[in-house]
């Protein structure tokens, strides 16, 4: 069986691996030890009576625990009463198929690794096994290294599974902490069910897709989903794709061998080398140029890195993948930004992260909690010490739109608690944004319409009187109580403006009164 398997049309001849040596070694590196391999169990699932044993063989000749059967019917009964690590099971057959097969592991068997073999492979299939909770697929006919590569993954992560239950409650623990440093907080529906999903998926190795606007936390969810992974004892390696110079970026990522380039004076291993076990961050996915897209695909597919300057494969890895990017996938796709098959391969599963104005709710607990990280990060004070907010200054925070979203909220705590006095009170003029005379507390758009028990009618028409006040503040205080120059900063005319004027009760005089 060094060949290749067999198709359902008949037998392929012997071909040559499409895994070449690596260092001069064999195909497959000693990720796992042999005598964990002899631990691991896995059940081979295939009505094809000689590719099932010819997996039997290469994987036995491996140390693993191999059970196999050729009914479907009978795999689901032994799934249901016995306990694999692995499952590898044709995705058509007669009885049952192998996405009946997928759906009755994730029923009996959640932390089962399955893996499904097909030979009539096809995007659309490819996907839905993934998104079903396929942990990979081999398209047929497949190569013995192509096989020994795939379960090497598979037994590679059930190991670091079985080392992060060791250290469960340590993890837990370490888990919570950053999550609360990193502030992945709050009780809004959208923002539970983002993280819900981010844990539910931080059990698989399947791709995750972030999107959502910047400092909405993109980058911390990724190392959520790191820190609960089965990979947690590995690296996790982030990257910020716009962040590194287009004629660099592919040897950061994939490395370089010596002299490949100007300046390449010694070879260097790339981040997906580093992260091989764990897992790696692609923030900013979208602005990578798509040749070295088409390399990271082949990567993601086969498993092997060849560095820039290489004539041979330099390394196996099993690397988690989390992309990340601040605009719509979708539209980069179309625009030619982004590869549609890489778009699909890592958006397995897409989690969009809201913006902070869609959870008000939370910005309270937020604000309470950077208050208290930071105050005892650069004051180191008891907590009884801690300033209190005033109500107003709640709710100067609750009408603010935050267009940097936590980060932004993040600054202006940390800002607050460095100047705020011990046992004081935090006033809404004490607050950045209300002192920086940006373009929101300039107009005075405090949007206090929007709080709770107003509904949406009540809030939208309070939040357009405190606008049309607000800037008419602006643009009288702008025109120095000129209302003829307020009026050509506005772009109306002054009946319009007095009329604004005349609605809200307000006069010239008043309204400079109030700007200053």
């Amino acid at each position: 069986m060094s060949g290749q398997y067999k198709t359902r049309a008949g037998w392929t001849p012997p071909a040559t691996p499409k895994v070449g040596p690596v260092h001069g070694s064999s195909a497959v590196p000693e990720v796992v030890p042999r005598e964990v391999r002899e631990t691991i169990s896995i059940l081979v699932v295939d009505d094809e009576h000689t590719l099932r044993e010819g997996c039997s063989s290469i994987l036995r000749s491996e140390g693993y625990n191999v059970s196999l059967t050729g009914r479907s019917e009978e795999a689901a009964e032994l799934i249901k009463r016995n306990t694999f690590d692995i499952i590898v099971a044709d995705l058509y057959m007669p009885e049952l198929t192998g996405m009946d097969l997928l759906a009755i592991a994730n029923e009996h068997a959640p932390d089962t690794i399955c893996i499904i073999m097909t030979g009539n492979p096809s995007v659309e299939s490819s996907i839905a096994g993934l998104r079903a909770g396929a942990w990979d697929y081999l398209t047929k006919p497949f190569s013995a290294a192509h096989l020994n590569i795939v379960i090497g993954r598979a037994a590679h992560a059930v190991a670091v599974a079985r080392e992060r239950e060791a250290h469960a409650s340590e993890a837990d623990s370490s888990g919570s902490e950053a999550a609360g440093a990193m502030g992945i907080l709050g009780r809004s529906a959208s923002l539970v069910k983002a993280i819900d999903l981010a844990r539910k998926v931080a059990q698989t190795d399947a791709s995750v897709f972030l999107t959502g606007e910047s400092g909405t936390g993109k980058e911390m969810f990724a190392q959520l989903i790191h820190s609960q992974s089965r990979r947690t004892s590995r690296e996790f390696v982030p990257l910020n794709c716009a962040a590194v110079p287009e004629n660099l970026l592919e040897s950061e990522i994939m490395g370089h061998v010596e002299g490949a380039f100007t300046g390449a004076v010694r070879e260097k291993r790339g981040l997906l080398e580093i992260a091989h076990g764990g897992t790696l961050f692609l923030d900013e996915l979208t602005e990578m140029p798509i040749g070295i897209q088409a390399k990271l695909l082949r990567v993601i597919q086969d498993g092997v890195v060849r560095r820039v300057g290489s004539t041979k494969t330099d390394a196996v890895v099993n690397v988690r993948f989390v992309a990340a990017t601040n605009s719509d996938p979708s539209e980069a796709v179309r625009e030619g930004k982004l590869r549609r098959d890489l778009h699909y391969r890592l958006r397995v599963v897409p989690i969009h992260l809201p913006p902070l104005r869609e959870r008000r709710e939370d910005i309270s607990l937020l604000a309470d909690h950077f208050l208290a990280w930071f105050w005892e990060r650069h004051r180191g004070y008891e907590n009884g010490s801690l300033p209190k907010w005033t109500d107003e200054a709640r709710r100067a925070m609750l009408a603010r739109p935050w267009p940097g979203n936590v980060r932004e909220l993040r600054n202006v705590v940390e800002h607050i608690s460095v100047l705020a006095e011990p046992d004081g009170t935090i006033e809404a003029d004490h607050i950045p944004f209300l002192e920086e005379g940006d373009g929101a507390s300039s107009a005075r758009m405090s949007f206090r319409g929007v709080m709770e028990g107003q509904d949406y009618h009540t809030a939208r028409d309070q939040v357009l009187a405190d606008f049309e006040r607000g800037y008419l503040e602006y643009v009288v205080a702008e025109s120095k109580g000129n209302i003829s120059d307020a009026a050509r900063i506005a772009g109306v005319d002054r009946t319009t403006l007095y009329r604004l004027m005349e609605k809200h009760g307000t006069n010239r005089n008043l309204l400079l009164d109030t700007a200053d």
